[in-house]
């Protein structure tokens, strides 16, 4: 009987069978050392008696954290630094979208239309992103994504050109009409092209920085345009976000490898889309989660000094803080979902619905005021990039297709829940507005719950 000890290697364990052809014997490893060898069973053909005993040695090892074992797969530098550009452009189209809201009183007496028609700059282009965003793919089939989205910032390079230097509304509504163009069909395809850019295990992280863009947008960008227009002219404004997305298309042009379409999306592979549950549950909690928050939101200056007594002066502050708290929320919602998608999802819509019910109750002073909107601004930040990525997951052979589904609805719901707030306003109040937001939160958490 042969015993033998191999020297250990790291994270290597290794049995040994013994066998002699020739003798019809045969060691196996585990058996008592007293325990005789077992006879193989006979074959067809017995050796010769004078074939010379043969030692074969059969090893099977289990790896675990060996040398052998392949290592986790990286990403590059350089496309992290793409992902920061699709960021930047994320934040370029929020910032030219959002942009008229902080500057509609000049521009409609530079123009001379009432504010409610200068609110058209607005409204447009959102209508005309949810639009674009499920038909733009469909549009261009195979085309080079890389090629599309430098087109895309090309464009609003251009509709912001055409805005800064507009002698008349109607122009400059043709110009907004093109800005929503170029939102619809970048957000569509930003999501998708930060799959396809790293593994799957940085999936999470990358679509952070990607919809990152779209908050610091809301924190930093409408407000220092809205600055800049205040301190200097509105034209200003649009001419230095024109000069953004020139940067911006130069560094999609240096950084962004080739991204061919691995197959053309066609409106039946929209409709297909429906037929996934988890699709479909992401784009109704899409839907209800932004609606909800814009129904409340659109009205927060009104809200924060009469239910909680704040000075006009501390609303443009807050807001920031808001900002800044939804920056936090993106990328701890990013690295959350990357433990449990639906845990986040359903985490994030019941913080939403505890802040925006116990508003009207508990949000009666400053501080408290403070307090519930950090945790509100920290919860909706959260919002995009979970409930995107829990999609994208759900669909990974058609990223485009899901995104541009749920780029449709995010921005059917701003427009929708502005007016659906507005009515609420009107009719039963602040409160109730509040609380209407509440329960459109509650039932996207139900409806994430049940999936």
């Amino acid at each position: 009987m042969f015993s033998t000890v191999l020297p250990p290697s790291a994270g290597i364990t290794t049995d040994a069978t013994f066998r002699f052809p020739a003798l019809g014997l045969e060691r196996v490893p585990g058996l008592p050392d007293q325990a005789p060898p077992r006879p193989r069973q006979a074959e067809a053909s017995r050796p010769s008696l004078i074939e010379q005993p043969r030692l074969e040695i059969v090893m099977t090892a289990a790896a675990s954290g060996s040398p052998s074992t392949p290592a986790a797969p990286s990403v590059s530098f350089a496309r992290w630094l793409a992902l920061v550009a699709v960021a930047v452009g994320t934040f370029s189209v929020v910032t030219v979208e959002q942009l008229p809201v902080g500057l509609l009183t000049a521009i409609g007496g530079a123009l001379e239309v009432s504010e409610g028609m200068a609110g058209l700059m607005v409204t447009v282009p959102g209508l005309v992103a949810s639009a674009t965003a499920p038909l733009l793919p469909v549009a261009i089939r195979r085309l080079d994504r890389r090629v599309v989205l430098i087109g895309l910032i090309s464009l609003m390079v251009l509709a912001n050109a055409l805005s800064a230097v507009a002698s008349d509304f109607t122009l400059l509504l043709a110009a907004r009409f093109l800005v929503g163009v170029s939102i619809g069909g970048f957000w569509a395809l930003a999501a998708g092209i930060a799959v396809r850019m790293v593994p799957e295990r940085y999936v999470p992280r990358a679509t952070a920085i990607s919809f990152g863009g779209a908050t610091v947008a809301n924190v930093l960008g409408v407000p220092a345009g809205t600055l800049i227009g205040t301190l200097t002219n509105w034209r200003v404004a649009f001419a230095l976000v024109s000069a953004l997305g020139l940067l911006v298309v130069l560094a999609l042009f240096l950084l962004l490898p080739a991204m061919p379409a691995t197959e053309p999306v066609r409106l039946r592979t929209l409709a297909d889309q429906f037929r996934n549950p988890v699709v479909r549950a992401g784009v109704i909690a899409t839907f209800l989660l932004v609606g909800g928050h814009f129904a409340a939101f659109t009205f927060v200056s009104p809200m924060l000094q009469t239910l909680s007594g704040m000075d006009a002066s501390l609303i443009g502050p807050m807001l920031l803080a808001f900002g800044a708290a939804g920056i936090a929320g993106n990328f701890v919602a990013g690295t959350a979902a990357g433990r449990d998608i639906r845990k986040t999802v359903i985490a994030i819509a019941v913080v939403l619905t505890i802040v925006l019910a116990c508003f009207p109750v508990i949000g009666t002073s400053t501080i408290s005021g403070v307090v519930l909107l950090l945790l509100w601004g920290l919860a909706f930040g959260g919002v995009p990039v979970s409930v995107q990525t829990w999609i994208l997951k759900a669909a990974p052979g058609e990223t485009e297709a899901a995104t541009a589904l749920n780029t449709s609805m995010f921005n059917l719901a701003i427009a929708a829940g502005a007016l659906f707030g507005g009515i609420i306003v009107e009719t039963v109040g602040v409160s109730g507005m509040l609380w209407s937001g509440a329960a459109l939160s509650v039932a996207a958490a139900l409806v994430v719950w049940r999936t």
